[in-house]
C-alpha cells in the first residue's frame, strides 16, 4: 500500500520504511510525527481524496535533522563597486515512513524496530564448482617474427 502525503507544500508517495528528506519539523531525532494530509491512497483499492482522505494518516519517525548545500547569491552592479554576497542553506528533516493508517486509527506513540535485512546466504557449494570448473588461462599467441627488407 502506497500513500501520496502533502508536507511543506509539495506532495510526496510514500511506503511503509520509505525514508524521505522533508522541509524541517518540529521535534528531536527518535520523536513520531503524523502526517494528516493524506491525498491519495493506493494498492488494492485505491482512494483518491477530495482534497483529502478521511481517516487516513501517515505516521513516521525523525531520524535527524540536517541542512543542504550552501546556495550562494551573489549580486554585482558593474563599474559602481557595489558588490553583495549572500549564503543560504536549507533546513530538513530526514523522516522514516513507520505507518500507513486508515479508517481513524491513531500511530503507537514509541517508532516501531526497523526491521533487520536478512544476510545473503552464500552458495559455497556453487562457488566450488565454479572455480573447478574453469578453464585455465590461454597464453598469449606468439607474435611472427618481423621480416628483414632487402637493403
Amino acid at each position: 500500500m502506497f500513500a501520496v502525503i502533502k508536507a511543506g507544500g509539495k506532495q510526496y508517495r510514500v511506503v511503509a520504511e520509505d525514508v524521505i528528506r522533508i522541509d524541517r519539523q518540529a521535534g528531536e531525532p527518535g520523536d513520531v510525527i503524523e502526517f494528516g494530509e493524506v491525498l491519495v491512497l493506493g494498492g488494492d483499492n485505491p482512494q483518491v481524496g477530495v482534497p483529502t482522505v478521511s481517516g487516513a494518516t501517515v505516521a513516521g519517525v525523525i531520524l535527524n535533522h540536517d541542512r543542504g548545500d550552501k546556495v550562494i547569491a551573489f549580486k554585482k552592479r558593474r563599474r559602481k563597486n557595489s558588490r553583495r554576497k549572500r549564503g543560504f542553506r536549507h533546513d530538513f528533516s530526514v523522516i522514516r515512513i513507520t505507518e500507513i493508517l486508515t479508517d481513524g486509527k491513531k500511530p503507537s506513540k514509541t517508532p516501531p524496530e526497523k526491521p533487520k535485512r536478512a544476510a545473503k546466504p552464500k552458495p559455497e557449494a556453487a562457488e566450488g564448482e565454479a572455480k573447478s570448473a574453469k578453464k585455465p588461462a590461454k597464453k598469449p599467441a606468439k607474435k611472427a617474427a618481423a621480416k628483414k627488407s632487402a637493403a
